[in-house]
């Protein structure tokens, strides 16, 4: 069982594909983990190599063993007129990361390069992510502290 608190860096993105109409592309990242998504902020001009610089937590609860563990990065171009375009993806397995961190409290994946999969299943530049995991603690009487839920026992109001 698995609890805590995944944390996801997205950096930058280098050499993504696609155009506007007009020639510019305005890129903006949908993390998702599991039912959990999260959206970055849209990087206005950036072209093909925008910067974020951003965090996105999602709370871990996983009583699944033997399950390939994924965050997936869709990178989409804002359109004012139409609808967003697909600009590629990745999927990070992070299955091991959260493993050593259930073991060891914490574990960390120093912000990397993955490859960027475009609609015609080809490569096309990449994006830089860092992750970290930290586990909940659980107390002898099983009250978790950290992530989710603080226990508040002793606190004397």
């Amino acid at each position: 069982m698995a609890r805590g608190l995944l944390e996801v860096h997205l950096v930058h993105a280098k050499g993504l594909s696609g155009t506007d109409f007009l020639g510019k592309v305005d890129p903006y990242v949908v993390v998702q983990y599991r039912s959990q998504e999260r959206k970055s902020t849209t990087a206005r001009d950036a072209g093909r190599n925008p910067s974020w610089n951003e965090v996105f937590r999602f709370q871990i609860n996983s009583s699944a063993a033997n399950v390939q563990e994924k965050l997936f990065l869709r990178i989409m171009d804002r359109d004012n007129l139409s609808r967003d375009d697909f600009l590629g993806q990745a999927t990070i397995n992070v299955t091991d990361l959260i493993s050593m961190g259930m073991e060891s409290g914490t574990s960390r994946l120093n912000p990397a390069k993955y490859r960027v999969v475009t609609a015609d299943n080809s490569y096309h530049g990449e994006i830089k992510i860092g992750i970290t995991f930290t586990a909940a603690k659980v107390e002898e009487d099983g009250a978790q502290v950290g992530g989710w839920v603080q226990s508040f026992r002793g606190l004397k109001v």
